[in-house]
């Protein structure tokens, strides 16, 4: 795993319509600096499992915290034992760096949980 730090001091660009998804090569690139992080399809998931329900919680909590600051929301669910955490940029149809640029956020606010 590559240091998250560069794209974790990055902001996230709105989308104003028109912006182009990642081609395939990009977003691999990108997910090699992430750790945890899986490419499905259109979408960037991590899934944290715990042994209870709080700290799935907490970490549900924070990625809706890190959305709505940044302004680019996650979908987000959780439950007894799990968090699961994805990004995705509708309006390009695809993975932008504004969803890798979240997770590595994410990832710095969950460190040391």
């Amino acid at each position: 795993m590559s240091d998250t730090c560069d794209l974790s001091n990055k902001d996230c660009v709105p989308c104003r319509g028109g912006v182009a998804p990642l081609d395939a090569a990009e977003a691999e690139a990108l997910l090699a600096q992430l750790d945890g992080w899986r490419i499905d399809g259109v979408n960037l998931v991590k899934r944290l499992e715990f042994k209870g329900f709080a700290k799935a919680t907490y970490h549900a909590n924070l990625a809706a915290f890190l959305g709505d600051r940044e302004g680019h929301h996650p979908d987000i669910s959780f439950g007894w034992g799990y968090c699961q955490v994805v990004f995705t940029t509708h309006e390009a149809g695809g993975l932008t760096e504004n969803d890798f640029i979240c997770a590595a956020k994410f990832d710095r606010m969950c460190a040391g949980s």
